[in-house]
């Protein structure tokens, strides 16, 4: 009998499919033209109305939908590009945290999210069963869903470049935390309709659950390691970080919970390979924010209902129901954590607005009520929940996208308005990049954007300098198409670089003039190793270039991408805190640290160590940073033994003549080729205050010649004076 009935209603739905009205536009040429449509002009339109885009995709979505004008109808490609791009607002999310934030804050980030999962179920579940009667099971169900939320504004967060807020990362890490708490507990929920609910049903889960966490924390880091490390083609590796979210995404919902958990946590597993200003991460945030993220919006808007709010008075009553006690619990959790933590007003709003909104994960929870029966046959949620939680869903999305753009600005002026940010004006910071070898170029320009200050959006300068003799023209080509690669890696990151082909007839005059032309801060180049050019360990050009600069210059040899760094051994000399590039070198090393999110040890005297950990710990507080004595720059041989090769040996040193100089730096050549020869190695020469070798012989043979000729004249007065007497 249940077969016949079963049969019945799928030819029922059958008829009620082919007498459905069709859409307007039906071949896919058109959708995706319709769709492309909607992603360039719902910014442009919602920017004069000084409403968030984000809302005019969801409306424009309600619109076109079959609820709307039925121009399109929501079919499989909206499905797919939906769910891809849902997997992208949570994946973008796991990759933009600062784990060490997260570390700090892991108390306050578990409290939030106690806070605003427990609030808004406890709310819901009490206002279904005492006002709309709802059975517990069914109020249960709601509650689940107000429980979670889906972080739909949080492409506002990357547009204000607040990634690493404080309220910012408490709220995605909460949202993670609220969301899978609300999965176990539909899991639970569902549990109970089965037959075989019991503990090894729990058992099972507690156990397919450690084994996806253990499984992903063991394999995927070593498989990203091994990948970036030997395939450097920009596709490749777009495909291959894409492919992992996505296997997290299915294993994760294999193992009983939503393929979003999966998608978040495999990107915070990948953050620290990926870093914050590189070129892949461009491509992520670029396609994701271009095509799928607006995809998933409009989709959600095609399946608002409006013509439900006509059926009657209960659906406006469950619906404002269900949004005014789910939003208002997510209110009430976001200030109360808020004044806990002694955060800023604006700082709450961040809170509220990012979690505050539902969108497909909530359509996902009430279609699974939809499917359990209850003891009588009808559905463990009905029409009105169905059309509640749909016109809550946009609701929820306009309040949460609202909030969320005012929370930004207003903590974005604040930011600008402090002390600190003052600072930024009077740097001089502006890299040149010395390239010449095509195998390592790319490498440097990507150190150069890892140190280089984004805030200050200032370019970068790329010079290849080209020996004047017979084969100059073919080498200036060369380096012009080296240059033009160059610029093509640079924009993928949205940085400028200016290039320079310079023809000299020593290759360290024309480096020392174009930096000064330039007006540069500092040099980044790659450490030669062609021993026929000199004997010595960095030979006679890089003696001239440091003698003949008096400002810094960073030394670079490579024997593994960066990304894949892990930890970064800083070795300080003696008295170096006096230097007066001490400050620029140490920000360069936390900039570098911080977007690796590598640890770093410096080694060296304890009055060093000190200034270092203050300067870490007012400018860089995220930055994992270690201290270890090393009472004599002699000592220096003994760290070969705690390198690793995935590790990066930083050797500070100094000029002659300079206070931090010692006569031992003149065994760091031997030293660096006998016991760190096949490490990675960055050698910085800090500015200097005072005139260079070169410009103080200048300035001697200048003075000399001033002195010549004043004495010359004191001999003409005397002579013309005794002829008159």
């Amino acid at each position: 009998m249940y077969q016949i009935d079963r049969k019945i209603c799928t030819f029922a739905n059958k008829m009620e499919a082919q007498i459905k009205i069709e859409s307007l536009i039906q071949d896919p040429t058109m959708i995706f033209f319709v769709v492309l449509l909607i992603i360039l002009f719902a910014p442009i339109v919602m920017s004069k109305l000084r409403i968030p885009h984000i809302i005019g995709m969801v409306l424009a979505g309600v619109l076109i939908g079959e609820f709307g004008f039925n121009i399109l109808s929501r079919d499989t490609s909206f499905e797919v590009f939906g769910q891809v791009g849902l997997y992208y607002i949570m994946f973008l999310a796991g990759l933009e945290m600062d784990l060490e934030s997260v570390k700090k804050n892991s108390k306050r980030l578990v409290i939030f999210g106690l806070l605003t999962c427990f609030v808004p179920l406890i709310l819901t579940l009490v206002m279904s069963v005492t006002i709309l009667d709802y059975s517990p099971k069914a109020s249960f169900l709601l509650g689940c869903i107000m429980a979670s939320n889906t972080l739909v504004a949080y492409p506002i967060i990357g547009r204000y470049g607040l990634q690493k807020n404080s309220s910012v990362m408490l709220s995605v890490g909460s949202s993670m935390l609220s969301l899978f708490m609300a999965l176990v507990m539909l899991a639970g929920l569902v549990g109970t309709f089965n037959e075989d609910s019991g503990w090894l049903f729990w058992l099972l889960f507690v156990l397919k659950f450690a084994a996806f966490c253990a499984g992903s924390i063991l394999i995927i880091p070593r498989l990203t390691r091994y990948f970036l490390r030997r395939y450097s083609d920009a596709v490749m590796q777009f495909i291959f970080v894409i492919a992992v979210m996505f296997l997290s995404a299915a294993l994760s919902a294999l193992i009983g919970l939503e393929g979003i958990f999966g998608a978040f946590f495999s990107g915070l597993i990948i953050n620290r390979y990926i870093p914050h200003v590189s070129p892949l991460m461009n491509r992520i945030e670029f396609i994701g924010n271009a095509i799928f993220i607006p995809y998933f919006l409009i989709g959600v808007g095609m399946l608002i209902n409006l013509q439900s709010l006509s059926d009657g008075w209960e659906v406006w009553g469950i619906m404002f129901l269900i949004a005014f006690f789910g939003t208002f619990g997510k209110a009430l959790a976001a200030y109360i954590s808020a004044l806990l933590f002694k955060l800023t007003k604006s700082e709450g709003h961040m809170m509220f607005g990012l979690t505050s909104a539902h969108a497909a994960g909530a359509i996902a929870m009430v279609m699974v009520g939809r499917r359990l029966l209850m003891d009588d046959g009808t559905a463990l949620a009905d029409n009105n929940m169905l059309n509640g939680v749909v016109i809550m869903i946009l609701v929820t999305c306009i309040v949460s996208t609202i909030t969320t753009e005012r929370a930004a600005q207003q903590i974005v002026i604040a930011n600008t308005h402090h002390p600190s940010s003052n600072t930024q004006k009077n740097d001089d910071e502006r890299i040149m990049v010395c390239v010449k070898y095509p195998e390592i170029a790319p490498q440097l320009l990507e150190l150069a954007l890892l140190i280089r200050n984004q805030k200050l959006k200032r370019e970068l300068v790329a010079l290849n300098v080209v020996y004047d003799g017979e084969n100059s023209i073919e080498e200036r080509q060369k380096g012009i198409q080296l240059l033009e690669k160059l610029q093509q890696q640079a924009s993928a990151s949205e940085v400028q670089v200016q290039p320079q082909v310079r023809l000299a007839t020593n290759i360290a005059n024309g480096i020392k003039h174009a930096f000064r032309e330039s007006g540069c801060s500092e040099v980044v180049m790659g450490m030669h190793v062609h021993t026929e050019v000199s004997t010595k360990f960095w030979g006679e050009f890089i003696q001239s270039l440091y003698n003949g600069l008096n400002r810094q210059i960073l030394l670079m040899r490579f024997t593994q991408p960066l990304s894949t760094l892990r930890r970064i051994q800083v070795a300080v000399p003696s008295r170096a805190e006096y230097e007066p590039g001490f400050r620029r070198w140490l920000e360069r090393v936390c900039r570098f640290a911080g977007q690796l999110d590598c640890r770093v040890q410096f080694h060296g005297r304890q009055e060093s160590l000190d200034l270092i950990n203050e300067y870490i710990n007012s400018r860089h507080s995220n930055v994992r940073a270690e201290y270890t004595q090393m009472a004599h720059w002699n000592e220096l041989p003994k760290l070969a033994s705690h390198i690793g090769p995935d590790n990066l040996l930083v050797v500070v040193t100094a000029r002659k003549g300079t206070i931090s100089y010692k006569n031992a730096l003149d065994r760091l050549p031997d030293e660096l080729t006998k016991y760190f020869s096949g490490t990675n190695l960055m050698i910085i020469f800090p500015d200097q205050y005072g005139n260079t070798k070169e410009e103080k012989m200048s300035f001697t043979e200048a003075q000399h010649h001033e002195e010549n000729s004043i004495y010359d004249t004191l001999l003409r007065w005397i002579h013309k004076s005794h002829q008159t007497h």
